[in-house]
């Protein structure tokens, strides 16, 4: 059973989510405050985080920051509809997703289990003698433990970000559409003025540095997608 911690100073938001979230087959459990939250979470107890932006005394922005710091569990967070400087500062800070306020539980559900499903360890599946390895150049990546190595050192990755560089180091050398990133890695068709995907190839572009004639490793094409260049 996935276990779910939510944290909302909205109790009684929480005690509805909570509800619909128990029927579903998820254990739950619902925090107030930031500050408890953080602590929580940190715990690496729970399958994934569900965070609301807009809190007292410890914005949520503050409380994934901590988060960060200590543990790399999904998080999915709830911002106010049209905010999307809470949006991109939050997914720039490494949140895997985001959902509008208000939304219904069906749609929060359908949005954590897809996170779930592309972030939850597959090692088990796999046999544990031949893991399944993707190489493109200098980066390795081990899909099985989520797992991944630049140039030979470790390289640290959110969930989303993984998926995302998996996607692209499986198409190495080629130009890969927007919306092939976004049914591949999230599960979904991409929408209209949805920048989650530019947000984390910039965060990844950053961990990867650039190439020794000055280019970024990762060339986006306006309009149609990223290519991830071979080395």
């Amino acid at each position: 059973m996935h276990r779910v911690l939510l944290i909302d100073d909205d109790v009684e938001l929480t005690t509805m989510l909570s509800q619909y979230l128990a029927y579903e087959g998820f254990d739950v459990r619902a925090v107030h405050d930031g500050g408890t939250g953080a602590g929580e979470a940190a715990t690496n107890l729970y399958s994934i985080v569900v965070l609301d932006i807009m809190m007292p005394r410890l914005s949520g922005i503050e409380v994934l920051r901590r988060i960060r710091e200590r543990s790399a569990v999904p998080v999915l967070m709830l911002t106010a509809r049209g905010d999307n400087v809470d949006k991109i500062v939050g997914l720039n800070m490494g949140a895997d997703d985001y959902v509008s306020k208000p939304c219904t539980p069906a749609e929060l559900v359908a949005r954590i289990r897809a996170i779930l499903r592309r972030t939850e360890t597959r090692a088990a599946a796999e046999p544990s003698s031949a893991p399944r390895v993707l190489k493109a150049g200098e980066l390795v990546l081990w899909p099985g433990s989520r797992r991944a190595t630049w140039h030979g050192e470790p390289l640290e990755l959110t969930g989303t970000e993984f998926s995302l560089l998996e996607v692209l180091a499986s198409h190495v050398g080629k130009l890969v559409s927007k919306q092939d990133i976004s049914l591949q890695a999230f599960d979904r068709s991409l929408v209209r003025f949805d920048r989650r995907i530019d947000v984390h190839i910039s965060a990844i572009r950053q961990k990867l540095g650039t190439r020794s004639d000055g280019q970024s490793w990762i060339q986006s094409v306006r309009g149609l997608g990223y290519q991830l260049l071979e080395g």
